[in-house]
């Protein structure tokens, strides 16, 4: 079995630090509500930091945004220096987008690191440009050499839990970066618009949690302003800052971009006085443009309503990554028990684009990045009603609701011997790791297979939900605390590792805590439909 070579690029982390740092003097009292803090020079600055994202052997998307009117400029280079960089002349960044701009990188080498620094000019004068911000990711290599190396987690400052300097802010995102990984995946509620952030909660010992607040965090989101300023509080952090600038993302969404447990259709009670508009589908489209506007994502650019979140994500011949999107197709968030369910929590369109790209895909290991986990009973009491979020229901017997659309995925997977899918997720504020076996489900026309969740990034931890044997799942481990709610400081805060080695292809998975510590460990054989 072959190592991850130690990367050539040794000075990858250090050469982000000083820009980073130069640039986070703004970002603070600009988002506390104060206005615009003009540099003294008059040019634009990058406060809130840089983010690759979608990366392929050859392109990736570089985000930014300024503090006012500029035009963004993309300089890459094969090393740290810079010397001979190509240039790449990105949009106009106002007002329109909330000053966030992304400019696509194509034409560039398989398998390199590269660097990269932005630069924001004065749009009426080209020579006026504000310090430079840099970034690095590497491409997809087109070859199996060096393996991959890929995290997960989900769920950020929810539950009332921030940005808390006092324990030094999202320290898990430093742990992340010390793995080198090749991207990150973001399995949704990146955000939670629906939480506000107060500047102190009492915790369980008598001590007192700290927040940075803001003015849009002051509230639940429903304005697009305010939708916006959420994306933006996750920004102050300079852990989350550092890593953006070191580490690529894939990302996609669930409920908390826009409200807890949400569906399309849905109309908030008369009784929640948090929110004056009460039409989910206003809240859903304002927050769909603010995550559009904060985060480079290929299929999504803002105000293009055509645009989706499932998308797949190829990484060279060992990896190809289909990110769900289990939230905008759904149907009415019900008791579940319906015998047929065509639309589901996929929609049919998106269904069959799945099953479309399995059936095409040729990499060696196909990770389904879903939003939600499949055998875990996630409930709906939000208007008081015992509903159902996710797929399963609780009923142990034959498919029913949703799962019925699962049931009807796991056996196209069978019958086109599909090899190499397991299955990552977060959502639910605990790790596990859940074994799918035939011979334990009632419905059995499926092969074995694993779901890994993990999340919290920085959020409450739960306990672990309760599971549905349709599908014949196994919890062969777990780690969740037994209260609800248990915030950072109390621990149980995760993400997962996914390592495919590039000699053997065996894929090794990780669940680690908040400081990096392995809780559990899963190696998986190549080329087989189930195991």
């Amino acid at each position: 079995m072959s190592h991850r070579p130690q990367s050539p690029f040794p000075g990858r982390r250090s050469v982000l630090r000083g820009s980073l740092a130069a640039s986070a003097a703004l970002a603070l009292p600009t988002a506390l509500g104060a206005a615009p803090a003009l540099a003294l020079s008059g040019r634009p600055r990058a406060g809130w930091g840089v983010q690759a994202g979608d990366v392929t052997a050859d392109s990736g998307l570089v985000w930014v945004r300024s503090d006012r009117p500029a035009r963004m400029i993309v300089e890459t280079s094969a090393t740290e220096s810079f010397r001979n960089p190509h240039r790449w002349h990105g949009p106009l960044l106002d007002a329109d987008t909330d000053f966030t701009g992304t400019t696509r990188l194509r034409g560039l080498p398989s398998g390199e690191q590269i660097h990269y620094r932005v630069l924001l000019a004065d749009p009426d004068d080209a020579r006026r440009t504000g310090e430079p911000v840099t970034g690095t990711f590497r491409t997809t290599p087109a070859g199996r050499r060096g393996g991959v190396r890929f995290l997960w987690s989900g769920d950020l400052a929810g539950q009332g839990w921030g940005i808390n300097p006092d324990i030094g802010g999202y320290r898990i995102y430093d742990a992340m970066a010390g793995l080198d990984p090749d991207f990150f995946l973001c399995s949704g509620d990146n955000i939670y618009a629906d939480g506000p952030i107060a500047a102190t909660a009492a915790l369980p010992d008598g001590s007192t949690w700290r927040n940075i607040t803001t003015e849009e965090k002051s509230k639940v989101a429903e304005t697009l302003a305010e939708f916006r300023g959420n994306f933006r509080y996750n920004l102050l952090d300079e852990n989350l800052k550092r890593f953006n600038a070191q580490v690529p993302s894939i990302i996609q969404w669930d409920d908390h971009e826009v409200r807890n447990n949400w569906y399309p259709g849905e109309v908030i009670a008369a009784t929640d006085t948090r929110y004056t508009e009460k039409s989910v589908d206003v809240l859903a489209s304002r927050a769909r443009r603010a995550f559009s506007e904060y985060f480079p994502i290929s299929t999504l650019r803002p105000g293009d309503k055509e645009g989706r979140v499932y998308r797949v994500m190829r990484h060279g011949p060992l990896l190809d990554v289909f990110v769900l999107d289990m939230r905008t197709y759904r149907n009415v968030n019900s008791p579940d028990n319906q015998t047929t369910d065509p639309q589901g929590i996929l929609g049919a369109e998106q269904l069959e684009w799945l099953k479309r790209e399995l059936s095409r895909s040729r990499a060696v290991w196909k990770v389904i990045a879903a939003d939600m986990p499949l055998g875990l009973v996630v409930p709906d009491t939000t208007e008081g009603n015992p509903n159902i979020e996710a797929v399963a229901q609780g009923d142990p017997g034959a498919p029913l609701g949703r799962e019925l659309q699962i049931a009807e995925l796991l056996r196209f997977i069978k019958h086109r011997k599909i090899t190499g899918t397991v299955w990552l997720t977060a959502d639910v504020h605990h790790t596990s790791a859940q074994h799918y076996q035939p011979s334990r489900a009632a419905f059995t026309d499926f092969e074995p297979f694993w779901e890994f969740v993990s999340g919290p990034l920085n959020a409450g931890a739960f306990p672990a939900n309760t599971l549905d044997d349709t599908f014949g799942p196994e919890r062969v481990f777990v780690k969740a605390p037994t209260a609800s709610n248990v915030s950072p400081a109390g621990g149980y805060q995760f993400f997962g590792e996914v390592d495919i080695d590039g000699d053997s292809g065996e894929l090794t998975v990780r669940l680690r805590e908040q400081d990096g510590s392995v809780l559990f460990t899963q190696v998986l054989q190549p080329g087989r439909v189930g195991q």
